[in-house]
């Protein structure tokens, strides 16, 4: 007897677990496949019957909806995972993704890369860098921006920090928890220094230094820079504040992040919200 797919699911999750996957990695790949298992329901389809064509199809659906080709392979890269679950790895063979304009297109990191990148330079258990990587990832400043920072630019008890930009421009911007507890811990173990983040000779830490640290996860400051813009736009925060937030001197720049990422929802959306009642 064929469990179900509610079932199956949880046997999945179970499985990513025993894998090694993070609690943080899994939950995303529980909502993924939830949202997959939605999209099969309207369809008339069922998750555990699945074939390529459902497959290619909700790829196409997704691409329709507006999601980039990096998000959508990432997205492509769970059901991989779940087919490999199933013991049914063909059903996820030569899907096809469209590819958008590299011009157009800024290359972040997806939710699962994020607690990837996060897991693993917190197993290495150097708190400055630690606070680094949480810092470009949380607050999306640049790197030059980041190697200026001095102890008096932080206000922890209003969870804030000042940032002076190239051009001698400041921003505020809020700071998360986690921000705050791992700049905590990095400052406890410090001397008493001007620069926030320092090398082992207690020199500030230049631009080169911080890039070539980051290179050993693969990863750039530019590219969690993005990242953090490209998350606010997905979690519906408005162009003028993640604008102001990066320091974009041209909301052009912004608006970039956002393009063909509205859905048709939002527009049947905005016009209950505004003639509903009239």
């Amino acid at each position: 007897m064929q469990e179900s797919s509610s079932t199956s699911v949880l046997h999945f999750l179970t499985w990513l677990k025993h894998e090694g996957k993070s609690s943080n990695t899994i939950s995303t790949y529980h909502q993924e496949i939830k949202k997959f298992e939605h999209w099969l329901e309207a369809n008339e389809k069922k998750l555990m019957n699945i074939s390529q064509n459902e497959v290619q199809d909700y790829i196409i659906f997704l691409e329709q909806q507006g999601k980039s080709p990096i998000t959508t392979d990432k997205i492509l890269g769970v059901i991989r995972t779940f087919a490999k679950y199933l013991k049914k790895p063909d059903i996820s063979f030569d899907i096809e993704i469209k590819q958008g304009s590299k011009k157009d297109e800024f290359e972040v990191l997806s939710q699962i890369e994020c607690e990837q990148l996060l897991t693993e330079v917190k197993e290495h258990e150097n708190k400055r860098n630690i606070a680094i990587v949480y810092m470009l990832l949380h607050t999306g400043i640049r790197v030059s921006e980041l190697c200026g920072l001095n102890k008096s630019d932080l206000e922890f008890e209003r969870s804030k920090v000042k940032i002076t930009s190239a051009n001698g421009e400041e921003r505020i911007i809020p700071l998360s928890e986690e921000v705050k507890s791992h700049l905590e811990g990095y400052l406890e173990a410090t001397q008493n220094n001007e620069a926030l983040f320092v090398s082992k000779s207690n020199e500030r830490l230049t631009e080169r230094s911080v890039q070539y640290m980051l290179k050993k996860y693969n990863v750039n400051a530019q590219k969690l820079r993005h990242t953090f813009c490209q998350q606010l736009i997905d979690k519906g925060v408005s162009l003028e504040v993640v604008s102001k937030l990066a320091g974009h001197r041209d909301i052009n720049v912004t608006k970039k992040y956002a393009k063909g990422r509205i859905q048709t929802e939002a527009f049947e959306d905005a016009i209950r919200r505004t003639f509903s009642g009239n």
